[in-house]
């Protein structure tokens, strides 16, 4: 009989349960956002979260049964984000698997939410019967996480370069709010930066100390900080500030009509510094390790520029990105990274703590 996992992840501001089969895959995924919550704040509030988290857990968890025509008595185990993440959130998703682990006599799988992000690559790619080989690498980037690790085998990760302050993906969305673009602000700038002429600013790259493979993005912010400071924006940002107010969904055409050329070329330079500092790692950290595959995951994996330069013939091995769906927070990743730790009978118990600062290597 294959294995039935369900999977439970509610480590920032995203409530999402899964079903993924050991032979079938992903049988059902399902996400409640709370951007709409968080966006007025300009960023996500965490006690916020956990109440949104509470509303939505089991709603969530019943569509995605739902979805993959299972029940919990057709269940294997259930898994669970254990961290890293935000300790009030994790523990919504934490305390309701184990009470599904309790209720339905089920193993308890307790999952590093870092390490789910790059099994959402392994999954997909089996299911697209592109295996990955190894060894790899595996670039991680999101709102809270910029990692680099490098895998000698599935399952065996050790750590090359993390960054030493802001991630990839909290610098994207600073420098959006610093424009005036809202929360998240990610993706606006991403579409925007096409528009613009990526050379026409001059931005720093990192210089660092040690750890050539670490990342630092805090420079790059300041600098745009004293970009946008030393040209007296404040009204340009406040008139975007006032068309985001006026409605919840903006199109392109309406952010490019709000937005100057020189803002478009500054945000263009500074998409390109962002992707030249990731890439750059990659680069080197490939030719380190002899890598055959790369793999990029993390929400900053959707974005377009990125994708772009990684997949355009600048590295010797494949590069694997997942598809938008799985590159943000979600439950199949939890779920396809407890298969392996099914099989070999990785089990937690209920003393499974919510653990904020979780590291994987």
């Amino acid at each position: 009989m294959p294995d039935l996992i369900l999977g439970i992840e509610s480590s920032c501001d995203e409530t999402a349960a899964a079903v993924v089969c050991s032979d079938r895959g992903i049988l059902s995924s399902v996400v409640a956002s709370q951007i709409a919550t968080h966006c007025k704040y300009g960023g996500v509030v965490p006690e916020l979260a956990s109440r949104e988290h509470l509303r939505a857990i089991v709603p969530v968890v019943r569509e995605a049964l739902e979805r993959a025509g299972a029940g919990f008595d057709s269940l294997s185990a259930v898994a669970v984000t254990e961290g890293p993440g935000l300790v009030g959130s994790l523990l919504v998703g934490l305390t309701f698997a184990k009470a599904v682990s309790a209720a339905r006599a089920l193993p308890l799988i307790g999952v590093n939410h870092i390490e789910g992000h790059i099994h959402a690559v392994l999954i997909e790619s089996r299911a697209a019967g592109a295996i990955v080989q190894f060894p790899a690498l595996a670039l991680v980037a999101s709102g809270g996480h910029t990692h680099l690790f490098e895998l000698p085998e599935e399952g065996r990760y050790r750590l090359m370069g993390k960054t030493r302050d802001d991630a990839a993906g909290e610098a994207f969305d600073k420098v959006a709010k610093l424009l005036g673009f809202g929360y998240p602000g990610g993706p606006v700038l991403d579409a925007l930066a096409p528009h613009g002429d990526a050379n026409a600013v001059r931005l720093p790259f990192s210089k660092m100390k040690g750890n050539a493979l670490d990342f630092s993005f805090s420079g790059l912010k300041t600098a745009m900080l004293r970009w946008v400071q030393a040209r007296g924006m404040d009204d340009e940002i406040a008139a975007r500030r006032a068309v985001l107010r006026s409605s919840e969904h903006l199109s392109i055409e309406e952010w490019l009509a709000a937005t100057p050329a020189t803002t478009l070329n500054a945000i263009a330079a500074f998409q390109r510094v962002v992707i030249e500092e990731l890439l750059r790692r990659l680069d080197r950290a490939a030719e380190e390790s002899g890598a055959q595959a790369i793999i990029v995951s993390g929400g900053v994996a959707c974005n377009q520029g990125l994708r772009r330069a990684a997949t355009a013939g600048r590295f010797p091995c494949p590069v694997y990105f997942p598809t938008p769906g799985l590159s943000t927070d979600n439950a199949a990743m939890i779920a396809a990274a407890a298969l392996g730790k099914f099989s070999r009978g990785e089990f937690a118990d209920l003393t499974l703590k919510a653990k904020a600062g979780l590291t994987l290597a």
